[in-house]
């Protein structure tokens, strides 16, 4: 997935998502909605738009990113590895141009380390996030909100079959588009093959502003 972002330095002129793959047939059509929702907002705005469950949740993430990053005169590049758990251990680490900032520890859903965060669940670091500084707490974000994708992976495709009468938390989970969407069953296995996530540049989730 990506977003690009154009601006005049104040306020968003368009936007533009592109999809590389995606789980549902309805999905593409949250490309239309991240427009709506982003273009003419002031670029201070951005994060504070709402409306994110009417989008597709990843695209409407790089958006902010991308806008928060409006003003900058160098590329900031995120890489976020999580791990497949091993004897029930997961680890998250994170890394900004090349410097390593941030790794994880996490057991049966619930962090082990760092120590201070011992116990805590992904979805329970609101509070401490909130004390970072803003360099950091992008970051840490960035980290919690990947090791929360990343458990999907131990989910059952059946479970996500038909998403109707679930919660509307997404484009796709939208009641009015729950009803007529098909999951595109594609899987990829990369623990038996050469090829790499992300290896191809083309499948990256990236934000840009131009």
């Amino acid at each position: 997935m990506t977003v690009d972002l154009y601006h005049d330095g104040r306020t968003i002129t368009s936007v533009e998502p592109a999809m590389e793959r995606w789980p549902w047939t309805t999905c593409p059509g949250a490309e239309a909605v991240l427009r709506e929702t982003f273009t003419g907002v002031e670029l201070w705005a951005a994060a504070r738009r709402g409306g994110k469950t009417a989008n597709c949740t990843h695209l409407y993430d790089l958006a902010v990113f991308a806008a928060a990053h409006a003003s900058d005169t160098a590329s900031t590049i995120y890489d976020m590895a999580v791990s497949d758990p091993v004897d029930g251990e997961i680890i998250a680490e994170l890394s900004r141009n090349g410097k390593p900032m941030l790794r994880w520890v996490l057991r049966d859903d619930r962090l082990q380390e760092p120590p201070f965060l011992a116990g805590k669940h992904l979805r329970e670091l609101r509070e401490w996030i909130a004390t970072l500084p803003a360099d950091e707490r992008e970051a840490a974000r960035i980290l919690q909100w990947g090791g929360i994708l990343a458990h999907g992976r131990a989910m059952a495709l059946d479970f996500l079959s038909d998403p109707a009468g679930r919660p509307p938390s997404c484009y796709t989970y939208q009641p009015e588009n729950a009803a007529g969407t098909v999951r595109i069953g594609e899987i990829i296995d990369f623990s038996r093959a050469a090829r790499q996530p992300l290896a191809d540049p083309g499948e990256a989730q990236h934000s840009k502003r131009v």
